[in-house]
């Protein structure tokens, strides 16, 4: 007699949610949209209207400017250097995670979420801390003539840290549901570890991997936080692309800010277009099993 009652509620408080006055619907759905268009909408537009106001030459110009492209091209190599490595990390642990029991999972999954309740400038700091000229290793650094803070290494390592959660989280849930029934069968037929990741496991969680990866990406080349304390503000060498958004508006350059600021913009929208389209494969996956 339980099972009929549950089904009753349920489709009793379905049917209370779509009989709801117009009024409230619409009301709602305004409330939704005039939020969408003040913090998304206009915010975008600002962007685009200040960074074309001066005409396509004077925004080309801008882009084309030296140490602009030295900030793409840093942002780019910390991008193609941290994306890959928490990649490996987040598929790893989530195999791991999801797959097996061992001492310390629970542990393990606390670290993954970490850098979610640190601020990303008290990790940057961390590191200054350890590397810095009066951090830990610093002087021995000093001594063999190695640089981490206010160089290249800096930057990617503080940048590994605010991103490696974002591949291993989204990939733990769609592998936890997914259950391990495929892999153990692969394994009793004879399927080696590799061959029942790639021919079972990889083919189930691909748009997971697109998914966190795409976040992991977007946030890598928009960290702000930690890399400005770990960069140095070295313009030309260790500026990132935020990092140099800042200099400029500070100059008063705001053409020029706004210009570099779009390709931000830019990616942040292709961003969300794919996320969207994984988001759909995921959520196909996660409703066929």
């Amino acid at each position: 007699m339980s099972a009929p009652t549950k089904t009753y509620t349920a489709k009793s408080t379905t049917g209370r949610a779509q009989t709801e006055p117009a009024m409230v619907r619409w009301g709602l759905t305004a409330v939704a949209l005039v939020f969408l268009v003040l913090f998304l909408v206009l915010p975008l537009a600002a962007v685009f209207s200040q960074a074309f106001e001066k005409g396509l030459a004077v925004y080309l110009e801008a882009l084309r400017e030296p140490d602009t492209l030295s900030s793409i091209k840093l942002t780019l190599i910390t991008a193609s250097v941290s994306v890959p490595l928490n990649l490996f990390f987040g598929v790893t642990a989530a195999w791991a995670i999801a797959k097996f029991s061992f001492p310390g999972k629970n542990l393990l999954i606390t670290l993954i979420d970490l850098p979610f309740s640190v601020s990303p400038v008290v990790s940057g700091l961390i590191y200054v801390l350890i590397f810095g000229l009066q951090g830990w290793i610093g002087p021995w650094l000093q001594e063999h003539d190695i640089r981490i803070v206010f160089a290249v290494p800096g930057i990617i390592l503080a940048t590994i840290f605010v991103t490696f959660p974002f591949v291993a989280r989204e990939l733990i849930p769609l592998m936890e549901a997914q259950g391990k029934d495929e892999e153990e069968a692969a394994m009793v037929l004879g399927a080696s570890g590799l061959q029942t990741f790639f021919r079972v496991t990889f083919p189930n969680i691909k748009w997971g991997i697109i998914y966190g990866v795409i976040l992991c990406n977007a946030r890598a080349m928009g960290e702000f936080g930690a890399v400005s304390v770990v960069s140095g503000h070295i313009r030309g060498m260790t500026n990132t692309v935020p990092l140099h958004v800042e200099i400029l508006y500070n100059e008063y350059n705001y053409t020029a800010a706004f210009a570099v600021a779009s390709l931000l913009a830019f990616l942040a929208l292709i961003t969300l277009a794919i996320k969207t389209v994984a988001e759909w494969k995921v959520r196909q996956q996660l409703e066929n099993n």
